[in-house]
């Protein structure tokens, strides 16, 4: 294959000015377009990336500033140049072939490379003095599931301003489609389509009752067992009382709520001082609790809860980001959900 430069020569002096043009000459706009975005192997990868990342030539168009015409003459120059074909066009969505998926395994890297190449450079030059990384989180992850991770970042990279965004599920997906999170990490019951998350950790469903109460001595508890006894749950937005009434609900197994509140903390001491009893998530379970607390499984009636590494999918994660990620699971971004388009929930 010729290179850029020859190429770029050849349009120069093969296409006549339009004031020069002979009569019969073969010259066209079409060939000057196809000679153009062929001699420009860079923006034809960044098209076809973001075409696959977005999902729709109009969106690849509005993330590149560029036209969709121009865009859709981008893609058919290098289809045209590799012999094959890439992308299959169907109403709005964009789907790859074979040798599309080939061809995106290999150009993600170095378009994704290319785009944060500047900030790469520097951030490596100066041991990423100045950067910053936000990270959107509930209070529960925050308080039992970050506090390791964000010690070990500091230590490797303490110039970089981190910030943790105290949110609910809702508002952290608002700030990754806003591009005002660079991820999230936390626990989802739902993921939407234009959603990637890639489970870590898994922790089981617990009950807690203080150490006299009549559940604590019994060898084997149901579900019924808990009707007669009032339950601290945090509040109905929060997916842990929704997915606690849904398994009531599901098994037509009367119960109550005595206090709704905030906080995993605040819910311990309440169920301590005896003023009812809760199904909590194991990740906040810590080895004081278990002195002042009876703690049961309950996994055989309630799904495990797992946390892991939420982002939009498409999304261009800076270098601060990636080594944040990388203590969370080396590797993890390798997973393909990370790279596929989808429809955004706006």
């Amino acid at each position: 294959m010729k290179s850029v430069q020859p190429m770029l020569k050849k349009t120069k002096t093969a296409l006549p000015e339009p004031s020069r043009r002979r009569k019969g000459d073969g010259s066209s706009a079409s060939e000057s377009g196809r000679f153009y975005y062929k001699g420009n192997r860079q923006k034809q990868m960044r098209a076809f990336v973001y075409t696959v990342k977005l999902g729709t030539l109009t969106r690849a168009a509005e993330a590149l500033f560029l036209s969709q015409p121009t865009v859709s003459l981008q893609l058919q120059a290098l289809e045209r140049e590799l012999g094959v074909s890439l992308l299959e066009r169907r109403r709005r969505r964009i789907n790859l072939t074979d040798a599309g998926e080939a061809l995106y395994e290999l150009a993600r890297p170095l378009v994704e490379g290319w785009e944060n190449l500047d900030r790469d450079f520097h951030a490596r030059v100066k041991g990423m003095q100045g950067g910053r990384l936000t990270i959107a989180a509930g209070s529960s992850t925050i308080q039992y599931l970050l506090p390791d991770l964000v010690r070990r970042y500091r230590e490797s990279f303490p110039s970089v301003q981190l910030q943790l965004a105290n949110v609910t599920g809702k508002d952290g997906l608002a700030l990754l489609r806003a591009d005002e999170a660079d991820f999230a990490v936390g626990s989802m019951l739902d993921v939407p389509n234009d959603i990637a998350w890639a489970p870590v950790l898994h922790y089981d469903p617990m009950l807690i009752t203080p150490r006299d109460h009549p559940l604590a001595a019994k060898e084997r508890i149901t579900l019924e067992d808990l009707s007669p006894y009032g339950l601290i749950l945090p509040p109905q937005r929060l997916s842990t009382y929704r997915l606690v009434d849904l398994v009531f609900q599901q098994r037509q197994v009367p119960y109550h709520v005595a206090i709704e509140v905030g906080g995993w903390d605040v819910i311990k001491e309440y169920v301590a001082m005896g003023l009812g009893i809760s199904i909590v998530t194991g990740i906040c379970i810590t080895d004081a609790d278990r002195s002042r607390l009876a703690v049961r499984n309950m996994k055989q009636y309630f799904p495990q809860r797992s946390y892991g590494v939420v982002m939009r999918k498409g999304k261009f994660l800076s270098a601060e980001a990636r080594a944040f990620v990388d203590l969370v699971r080396p590797g993890l971004l390798t997973h393909r959900d990370y790279d596929e388009s989808g429809h955004s929930e706006r």
